[in-house]
């Protein structure tokens, strides 16, 4: 298995060295929030976040590369990486982003494409390569294509989480989960075109004045596995008439300061909440920590 050191380098030499930012989704921008459990979510886990009091959260939304210079209009998923505080002070994270399927099913897989998403000559040579390997990610090309489309706003899109997660009860019983933030105002994707003529951060900007109007609000659903479906398999698609919960609401009230160092990791985890042995996302903490490491240097 590739190790988080060559992974970083691999992404450095695919986006470039840029001291300060993320080695991925380096263009972003930290709000803060509340979120609110349902009835539901505390039905289905004891976590203390969802209990059914409001906890406060960290939010940063962001583009995906690892360019903090790339405008807004170029073509990228965009994450939402939210981080609860619990009453005792500690902290669980979800990380999430507008691509509907993560289609890599080890940390190998994912490396091997980064340096193919850089259209060039060789790339359009390498690429037909890599998916006739990997025909799994073949199959989620079209319906991932359409979520690199400029969005109107941070605030429009669905985010999806690429991990399951087993939500322990207050009776013991598990059940594995994977988490959507649906947004309360969806809007249809702008064309390049119009995209380009709001300006090189106008998804910032669009975000900035929104959140000056009121409140931002995403609902939590969560996808309840069936008998065969896989939780550590981050390629698995379960099937869509999974049962499907809102968890909660999250209400994003304005820009934070004082947040930019923060990492928004996966797997820290809270009681009630369990991890998977998802290959990729055991493989995600030590890479958060050298990217982490390198910007605060």
């Amino acid at each position: 298995m590739i190790t988080p050191e060559r992974a970083m380098q691999v992404i450095r030499g695919r986006f470039g060295k840029h001291p300060g930012h993320r080695a991925l989704h380096a263009k972003g921008v930290i709000c803060a929030g509340t979120f609110t459990a349902t009835p539901a979510a505390r039905e289905l886990t004891r976590a203390p976040h969802m209990q059914g009091e409001p906890v406060p959260a960290i939010v940063r939304f962001s583009n995906g590369g690892g360019d903090p210079g790339v405008p807004d209009y170029a073509p990228d998923v965009r994450g939402l990486a939210v981080s609860f505080e619990l009453p005792d002070g500690s902290r669980t994270d979800i990380v999430a982003q507008t691509a509907p399927h993560f289609p890599f099913r080890t940390p190998d897989e994912f490396i091997e494409f980064i340096p193919l998403s850089r259209p060039s000559p060789a790339t359009a040579l390498r690429l037909p390569l890599y998916l006739a390997r990997h025909p799994h990610v073949a199959r989620t090309l079209p319906a991932n294509l359409k979520a690199l489309a400029p969005p109107a706003s941070f605030a429009a899109r669905p985010y999806y989480a690429i991990h399951a997660f087993k939500w322990i009860a207050a009776d013991g019983s598990g059940r594995w989960v994977r988490y959507t933030w649906r947004p309360h105002d969806p809007q249809p994707n702008l064309s390049r075109a119009e995209a380009k003529r709001r300006g090189r951060d106008y998804l910032f900007e669009e975000l900035a004045q929104r959140l000056e109007r009121g409140p931002v609000r995403f609902d939590l659903e969560v996808q309840i596995a069936g008998a065969g479906d896989d939780p550590h398999d981050p390629a698995a698609s379960w099937p869509a008439d999974r049962e499907r919960v809102v968890a909660g609401t999250l209400e994003i009230a304005s820009a934070a300061e004082g947040h930019d160092g923060m990492v928004f990791d996966p797997t820290r985890v809270c009681e009630g909440i369990e991890l998977s042995d998802d290959p990729v996302m055991r493989f995600r903490p030590r890479a958060y920590s050298l990217s982490h490491e390198a910007r605060s240097a």
